[in-house]
């Protein structure tokens, strides 16, 4: 339970970084989490989903509801990450099959859409996954957007490269077509935060060694080594972008990045860029702004607050 009433629903595809952004929203206590949705991304929606029911256990939070949703793309093929993640999700860092909590009974779109006219004005949806979930509830509930106070996402990038192909992210490559739907459904408040930003606030065997908890120490040192490991390959810093974790963080700090609103959308039917998200900074296209873009972040102020939530 929060101490603030920051009422919100997290949907991942539990990998090591949702993972770590499910640790800082349970331990920031700043959050009251309704719920935590899973679908179909870095690994299946089982393993997502029981991902998320291990990391609960682990934080000594069991009593939050779990509830899966889409098991793979609007219409395409699912594509997992297991060279970054791990087989597991985790990098192997939670073995243990037996886990004694159980996901919810629900479907998670809508579950979002039942919580958004629950508490109109008041919830913040937090989506560190492929917007499958988010479509669908769109799907059902055309006017969701007049009822959410904001969605933050962790998904492309709009001025560098990308993760899973040059041009394009994971999440908003792993279904093209239900982030198009999100971008342009109507929200008041749509915070997209990308690889720009993302790729800035690096978690090192330094700031590891910082974490008091043994218990969470071990974890985070043993689901990260596989994390840390692929990123050095690719960019040559030993160290991980906590991609997800950011986005909870814009939630907790929201001074913590600096936003503009564009005009963003997504390349759904391309050879070479599918995927790849696309913001007009010079308002090329003239269409009105849709999105709030995280151009700008503090990045030792976030792994400060990370640091220091995992602590408490």
């Amino acid at each position: 339970m929060s101490e603030t009433g920051n009422r919100i629903i997290l949907d991942v595809d539990t990998g090591i970084d949702d993972a770590l952004a499910i640790l800082l929203a349970v331990k920031s206590r700043k959050l009251d989490i309704l719920g935590i949705t899973t679908v179909c991304g870095n690994v299946s929606l089982q393993q997502a989903t029981d991902n998320t029911c291990k990391i609960l256990e682990l934080v000594g939070a069991p009593s939050i509801p779990v509830i899966a949703g889409a098991a793979g793309p609007l219409t395409r093929k699912s594509h997992y990450e297991h060279r970054v993640h791990g087989q597991d999700g985790l990098g192997g860092a939670l073995p243990d099959p037996a886990v004694s909590k159980q996901a919810d009974e629900g479907f998670a779109p809508e579950f979002i859409v039942e919580q958004a006219k629950l508490y109109p004005g008041e919830l913040t949806l937090i989506m560190t996954a492929p917007l499958t979930n988010l479509a669908l509830a769109l799907m059902k509930c055309p006017e969701l957007p007049t009822l959410l106070k904001e969605v933050i996402f962790m998904g492309g990038v709009v001025r560098g490269h990308g993760n899973v192909t040059p041009t394009a992210e994971y999440n908003t490559y792993a279904d093209p077509e239900a982030a198009r739907i999100v971008l342009h459904a109507g929200f008041e408040k749509l915070t997209q935060v990308g690889l720009d930003v993302t790729r800035q606030t690096l978690l090192n065997e330094e700031a590891i060694g910082q974490l008091t908890d043994p218990v969470l120490r071990n974890y985070v040192a043993q689901s990260t080594e596989i994390y840390i490991k692929r990123y050095e390959e690719m960019n040559g810093i030993r160290a991980c972008a906590l991609h997800d974790p950011l986005a909870v963080g814009v939630a907790l700090a929201p001074e913590l990045v600096g936003r503009k609103s564009y005009f963003v959308d997504v390349e759904t039917a391309s050879r070479l860029c599918d995927g790849q998200m696309v913001c007009d900074f010079q308002n090329r296209l003239g269409e009105q702004p849709n999105t709030l873009v995280c151009e700008t972040v503090d990045a030792e102020a976030f792994l400060e607050l990370f640091i220091n939530a995992l602590n408490a």
